[in-house]
């Protein structure tokens, strides 16, 4: 898929403002970080909303832009989803650090040479929250429009860094063995695309399945959206009603293993292999692995299909903080209070990647992928969980810095890149000294 052409309108530069607080994205005008702000345009508010306020599932207005600034934070008020618990025990407390005034100063070059200001491109970027962690302690945090510390905010893929953490831990500690083919866990999937993939192509995204990903509303992700239980069923469908069903029914497009094809149907694959060799759900997972070893502030939750199977590839809503802590841990190698929660081998394997040489379909060069995080390859050696709409956790070990980040970019893949990736790196750069 050709990425979007982002600039703003009147401009010839990607960011530059326009006289009527719009920026431009592929050919379509979008307000502003300013002006698509969910509090000041009053989405679903009133007992009952007026009706051009109303934001619901059946209209799929959830989906669209600006109303998916309000919609990001209340995905369980839309569709069904299943909790994952904190824990009995009080959230371990963040220290702070506080070293706004600096890094609001930070300037730095995005990819189009144009100089900018760290505070102003969050706005730019149509950020709704960051935390900064530097050493485990906050230095920085703001959050806009409608997002507060205590809500959820939807991770899109970020999902799938979560649900693969465990999966690479489970692996490191015998539960399950990468080099075994799907099948060997799931009898259900022989027949399918995944009948001879292996547990380890499945996690790096190295399967070739009759499924596109690149187009947003194409077939294969409309259909596979439905199955899950994420946008309503239009009149007169019949495709599949469960994400399993919808598992069973694709079919193989190549030989596996011959490079990285980004598709959203391993994550859910690889955590149904997760849950049939543990016995427990995605969330019960979530909870035991993470959330309560780490002493989150703020119960999860994701989303469920119509019988109760999660969305592991972008079903996931956290609170920023909680975020954060999920990054500190892979900072420091899934230590966290000095017990191991994730073993040290399973963050290793992930944050060194792969040869880059290797991922020839990489979308951004130099990058590659292992377990479902990014590695960048960069100077700070970091590596990230990024989803849709411009979510992020960005792990630099070598700035002893985690960027924990929700938006909600109307260009739904990568269309804050050209700013948010120098911004990050301008950031470790100025922490590490």
């Amino acid at each position: 898929m050709t990425e979007p052409q982002v600039r703003a309108v009147g401009a010839t530069r990607e960011g530059e403002e326009s006289l009527d607080g719009t920026l431009e994205f592929d050919g379509r005008r979008y307000p502003d970080g300013r002006a698509s702000d969910p509090c000041k345009l009053g989405w679903m508010r009133g007992a009952p909303p007026a009706a051009d306020k109303c934001i619901t599932f059946e209209s799929e207005s959830f989906r669209n832009f600006p109303q998916l600034r309000w919609s990001f934070l209340h995905k369980r008020e839309l569709v069904p989803t299943v909790s994952v618990w904190r824990g009995r025990s009080g959230p371990c407390k963040l220290d702070y650090n506080d070293k706004a005034a600096d890094i609001d100063a930070l300037s730095f070059y995005d990819m189009d040479s144009r100089s900018r200001c760290f505070d102003e491109a969050l706005l730019d970027t149509y950020t709704d929250g960051i935390v900064v962690l530097h050493r485990g302690r906050i230095v920085y945090e703001r959050y806009f429009g409608a997002l507060e510390p205590h809500i959820p905010h939807a991770c899109f893929s970020v999902t799938k860094s979560y649900a693969s953490t465990l999966t690479a831990a489970f692996v490191q500690e015998g539960v399950l063995d990468d080099a075994k083919t799907i099948p060997h866990y799931l009898p259900e999937l022989r027949g399918t695309a995944w009948e001879d993939a292996t547990l380890r192509q499945v996690m790096d995204m190295q399967t070739s399945l009759a499924y596109s990903e690149d187009v947003y509303d194409g077939p294969s992700v409309k259909a596979y959206v439905i199955a899950c239980g994420r946008r309503p069923k239009p009149a007169g469908y019949v495709g599949p009603t469960t994400l399993c069903d919808y598992l069973r029914a694709v079919r193989k497009e190549g030989a596996h293993g011959e490079g990285f094809v980004y598709k959203s149907p391993n994550a859910d694959v690889m955590a149904w292999v997760t849950a049939r060799a543990t016995g427990r759900s995605l969330a019960h997972l979530l909870h035991e692995r993470l959330w309560a070893p780490l002493g989150c502030e703020e119960d999860g939750y994701i989303e469920i299909d119509p019988v109760g199977m999660p969305s592991a590839a972008g079903g996931l809503s956290v609170s920023l903080r909680d975020l954060a802590r999920f990054g500190e841990l892979m900072r420091q190698e899934g230590e966290w209070n000095g017990k191991q929660v994730i073993p040290a081998s399973a963050v290793h394997d992930i944050k060194k990647g792969v040869d880059p040489a290797k991922c020839s379909n990489m979308p951004k060069p130099g990058y590659s992928y292992r377990s479902m995080w990014w590695a960048t390859h960069n100077e700070l050696g970091a590596f990230e969980a990024r989803g849709a709409y411009g979510q992020s956790l960005y792990v630099a070990p070598k700035a002893d810095m985690v960027v924990a980040r929700f938006a909600s970019h109307p260009a739904w893949r990568r269309g804050s890149d050209p700013i948010s990736i120098p911004q990050m790196l301008a950031l470790g750069r100025m922490l590490r000294e």
